[in-house]
């Protein structure tokens, strides 16, 4: 086959700086060609397909900003490198936030030019790759097939076409970040009800004053401030299915309700006395054994059984060990478009260290894992951009204690807990050296609010060079 020779699409007012450009980029063996304008750049887009496009932002007719934005309509993945002089680079960084890729300055660093142009090269490429994955798995049924190629998620995914046709209940069991919600939304997916609501719900996440509300809706007035109605899950997830996460979780006072409003179908708002109809499908998942909770009196044992139609079991990552390293580069696509890096792969050593670790927070802690040593390294991601510890290796001497309690007197529960908080605040650490102490900026890389980047680093006392990143903002 023969080997791809990458085309930038170079367009200027100016000929010589169209000649100056292609001089630099075909030394580097890129084919180039040329546009003097906008318009005939949109032509040249549509009829030569460029791999990159170097856009000048001042020309006559249509200005480099319009071009721009007409690229995106015709291909969203198309990188576009803007070409300004200093005195426009503010109107460059603009145009940054309305998709394009990069900019230079001129006069051109011919270094410059060439790495920019095999940075966006690399980025476009990135985007296709992942877009034909996903155009490849775009069927539900796809969705489970991206958790590995195991046969013990061959299995998961033959039980999740299974019961997706029909409209059981169903009871996913796994581990705490095992991937359960995604099986959820692969379910819903491939039925019948794909096109109606899909409306997840945390029942751990909601205090037991507030559960009825979230779920049944309200009336106005019903309570201190109720100042309007207010639809619930149910209602909101009318015709289609509402996922239950953690459901071993709901207060036994709400259970009754529950299974009332899934036997009759019916439900009344909290202070609400005319019935409301639903139709729903109802997906719940648990990290806690439901039918020992039943048996001990902790879960309604009607309501188990109304809802263990069908149950899936999602294995634990430690359990499927030969998926670990095809996430892992998943993930690292991910957050290279995400964190805007160009990290090649892992080094033998960290490829060992991730197949070794036993993941107590399987898929969710793998990624946050990925996405933090993606941030860190600079070439290929090393044993030492993994912020795995030896100690927490299997085999290996761990912490003897435990919040101060000896390990052996410690339950496994706890050690497993204390293993994800360990990960957590390094993570957390490392982010915020990054960011110079920025919380704001560190929760935007985490991609979690900035209260709870405020309230970790308060919980785990996060200090450097005797500065408590908790009083910096």
């Amino acid at each position: 086959m023969a080997e791809h020779i990458s085309r930038v699409l170079v367009v200027d007012d100016e000929e010589e700086i169209r000649k100056i450009l292609s001089r630099i980029l075909e030394k580097e063996s890129f084919e180039v060609i040329t546009a003097p304008d906008g318009q005939q750049a949109l032509q040249r887009i549509c009829f030569d397909a460029p791999d990159i496009v170097l856009l000048d932002v001042r020309m006559p007719g249509l200005n480099g900003m319009e071009v721009l934005k007409k690229i995106k309509e015709i291909d969203d993945d198309l990188p576009v490198v803007l070409v300004t002089a200093y005195a426009d680079i503010h109107q460059a960084v603009e145009a940054m936030k309305e998709g394009a890729y990069d900019y230079l300055a001129k006069p051109f660093d011919n270094e410059e030019v060439v790495w920019v142009a095999r940075r966006a090269l690399a980025e476009g490429q990135l985007k296709r790759n992942l877009k034909s994955m996903n155009d490849r798995y775009r069927g539900n049924f796809g969705l489970i097939e991206n958790m590995g190629p195991s046969d013990k998620i061959a299995r998961l995914a033959a039980d999740v076409h299974r019961v997706a046709k029909s409209d059981f209940s169903v009871i996913i069991m796994g581990e705490t970040g095992s991937g359960k919600e995604l099986v959820a939304r692969a379910i819903h997916g491939d039925s019948a009800r794909a096109e109606a609501p899909f409306v997840a719900v945390d029942c751990g996440a909601i205090p037991e004053n507030l559960l009825e509300s979230e779920l049944f809706g309200h009336e106005k007035g019903s309570f201190t401030g109720a100042d309007r109605q207010k639809l619930g899950k149910f209602e909101m997830a009318h015709g289609g299915t509402l996922f239950m996460d953690e459901i071993g979780n709901m207060p036994a006072g709400s259970q009754a309700k529950f299974l009332r409003v899934l036997q009759d179908r019916k439900l009344n708002r909290v202070g609400g006395v005319k019935p409301v109809d639903v139709d729903i499908r109802l997906i719940v998942a648990t990290n806690r054994y439901l039918l020992d909770m039943a048996s001990n009196g902790a879960f309604r044992k009607d309501l188990y059984y109304r809802l263990s139609e069908f149950t899936v079991c999602v294995p634990a990552l430690r359990e499927r060990k030969e998926d670990i390293l095809y996430l892992a580069k998943r993930f690292l696509d991910l957050a290279n478009i995400e964190l805007n890096k160009m990290i090649t792969g892992f080094t033998d050593a960290a490829v060992e260290m991730l197949m070794s670790y036993d993941w107590p927070g399987n898929v969710r802690q793998l990624r946050s894992v990925i996405r933090r040593a993606t941030l860190v390294a600079r070439d290929e991601i090393t044993e030492k951009d993994l912020s795995i510890k030896r100690a927490e290796l299997p085999g290996l001497a761990f912490s003897p204690k435990v919040h101060g309690t000896p390990w052996k007197n410690a339950s496994l529960g706890e050690i497993v807990q204390q293993s994800v908080l360990a990960v957590e605040k390094e993570v957390l650490n490392e982010v915020l050296r990054f960011t110079g102490g920025n919380k704001a900026r560190a929760a935007r890389l985490l991609q979690v609010d900035y209260k709870t980047v405020h309230t970790k680093v308060k919980k785990f006392g996060i200090q450097q060079n005797g500065e408590n990143y908790g009083d910096k903002t």
